[in-house]
C-alpha cells in the first residue's frame, strides 16, 4: 500500500466533495487572517507612511527595533498575547483567551511590524525622489506621507497581500492563544499539525493542498498587481510614440 498516493487520493476527494469539516476549517482560517490583516494594515500603513517621511531623534533606533520585529517568532507573539489575555493578565477581564478574537489579536500583532516596515521603505524611497517638491509646496510631513502613500497605492497593495500570506501561514501564535478547539478555534495550520500527529493524513494533506493553493493565489495576485502597476507607469511613454 502506498500511503502517500492513498492519502493524496482521499485528500482530493475531501476537497472536491466539499467536505463540511474541511471547508469549515478553511473558512475560519480565512476569516481570522483577513480580520487580523485589516486591523494590522489600518495601523501599519499609516504608521509606516509617517515613518517614511518623519525625521526625529531616535528614529534610527526605532527602525532597528521595527526591523528586528520582522523576525519575531510567532510562538513568542503567542506567548506574549497569552500572558496578556490570561486570567491573571492585564487583559484577562476581556475573556478572549481560546477564542476567535484572541487569534485575530495574535495575528494582528505578528503582521503589524511587517506592514509598517515595508510601508516605511516604500514611502521613504519615493520621498527621496518627490518629497522635496511636496515640501516646497508647503506640505507638512503627515500630509506628505499620505500623498506619497496614495501615489504608491499599488505597491502598498502588494504589502497588504503579503501580510495576509504571513498571517494565514503561521501556526505558533494561534495554536497558543486559540487552543486548537475543534469547531471553534481550529484553523488550517493548527489542524494540519494535529491531524498529522493523530495519523489522519488525508485530512492533513487536504488542508495542506488548500493552504498551498491560497498562498499560490496570493503570489499570483501580487504578480498581477505589479505587472498592472508597471503597465500604468509605462503608459504615458507608450502614448508619446517612438522618436523618429
Amino acid at each position: 500500500m502506498n500511503t502517500f498516493s492513498d492519502s493524496a487520493a482521499t485528500a482530493w476527494q475531501l476537497i472536491a466533495g466539499f467536505d463540511a469539516g474541511l471547508w469549515a476549517i478553511v473558512i475560519r482560517s480565512l476569516a481570522v487572517s483577513a480580520t487580523a490583516c485589516v486591523l494590522a494594515c489600518a495601523a501599519g500603513l499609516l504608521l509606516g507612511a509617517w515613518l517614511g517621511v518623519a525625521r526625529f531623534t531616535g528614529r534610527g533606533a526605532l527602525l532597528t527595533v521595527l526591523n528586528t520585529l520582522l523576525a519575531l517568532p510567532s510562538v513568542v507573539v503567542g506567548l506574549v498575547v497569552y500572558l496578556l489575555l490570561s486570567r491573571s493578565g492585564p487583559l484577562g477581564f476581556l475573556g478572549w483567551l481560546f477564542s476567535f478574537k484572541a487569534m485575530v489579536l495574535a495575528q494582528a500583532v505578528l503582521v503589524l511590524p511587517v506592514v509598517t516596515a515595508l510601508t516605511r521603505q516604500v514611502v521613504e524611497d519615493v520621498d527621496r525622489a518627490n518629497g522635496e517638491q511636496l515640501a516646497s509646496l508647503g506640505a507638512k510631513p503627515l500630509l506628505r506621507s499620505l500623498l506619497l502613500a496614495w501615489d504608491e497605492r499599488y505597491a502598498l497593495l502588494t504589502v497588504v497581500i503579503a501580510s495576509f500570506g504571513r498571517a494565514i501561514s503561521e501556526v505558533g501564535a494561534v495554536m497558543i492563544v486559540g487552543g486548537n478547539i475543534d469547531g471553534f478555534t481550529r484553523v488550517m495550520t493548527t489542524a494540519i499539525a494535529l491531524e498529522t500527529s493523530k495519523g489522519d493524513l488525508p485530512l492533513a494533506l487536504a488542508l495542506g493542498i488548500v493552504l498551498l493553493g491560497v498562498v499560490l493565489g496570493l503570489n499570483v495576485l501580487i504578480a498581477v498587481v505589479r505587472r498592472w502597476r508597471i503597465g500604468r507607469d509605462d503608459a504615458p511613454l507608450l502614448l508619446q510614440g517612438t522618436p523618429s
